[in-house]
């Protein structure tokens, strides 16, 4: 059984000047998420987040994390709650998933698929590697298919999301972040629970500061 964790819905309000921005900005939803938590985190801990848009137009921002957090946002960012019963906002859970291999479930996953290539100068010498986003379906697909197999799971069935931009920056003045992410929405079955339990905890690929990796289960 996976050790428990902490999941967080919070409901944006989108009239909300500072909520309007920072979905356009990927840097400051990171330190909005952030400011969530001590400054100071375990090593092992990993805070992956997702914006989800639900059928009713409500927009959700998704907060996964080992730590409790402690929620103190300014006035008009989120939805008010229901005084008549409605759902928290923000809304926090202790979650503590019962995962063995065979299991089926239906998965959501907001990922940056890409692949690294390295780079070289006019001498030839090798310099960092860059990130190129797979903007092909068949690709996308192909990535999410290594990604399975290295995470203790096979997907049994996926829809993908078209890719999209989402920029972010990090000091006025500096070239932006781009990030090119795809949503993955499918049925997945575990074949290796330990490695399964790692990924959730995680997340999976790149970008996970930025809003990406969080995967989502659902009885299927």
């Amino acid at each position: 059984m996976m050790p428990a964790f902490y999941l967080s819905r919070l409901l944006l309000d989108p009239t909300d000047r500072r909520a309007r921005r920072e979905l356009g900005n990927i840097y400051e939803l990171h330190r909005t998420v952030m400011s969530g938590f001590p400054k100071e985190l375990p090593d092992e801990e990993r805070v992956l987040f997702r914006v989800d848009e639900d059928r009713a137009g409500r927009l959700s921002l998704l907060v996964q994390s080992q730590v409790t957090p402690h929620w103190q946002l300014p006035d008009g960012y989120l939805l008010p709650a229901d005084p008549f019963g409605g759902p928290d906002n923000p809304a926090v859970k202790a979650v503590e998933p019962a995962l063995s291999a065979g299991q089926i479930l239906n998965f959501r996953l907001l990922a940056n698929p890409t692949i690294k290539k390295t780079r070289h100068d006019e001498q030839g010498e090798r310099r960092n590697s860059n990130r190129v986003p797979l903007v092909h379906e068949a690709q996308q697909l192909e990535w999410l298919a290594a990604k399975a197999e290295q995470s203790g799971f096979r997907v049994l069935h996926v829809d993908a999301g078209g890719g999209y931009e989402r920029k972010g920056w990090k000091e006025k003045g500096k070239p932006p972040l781009t990030l090119y992410t795809v949503q993955f929405d499918g049925r997945l079955q575990i074949t290796d629970a330990a490695r399964f339990q790692w990924a959730l905890a995680n997340g999976i690929g790149p970008a996970r500061a930025f809003g990406c990796g969080l995967l989502s289960l659902a009885p299927a």
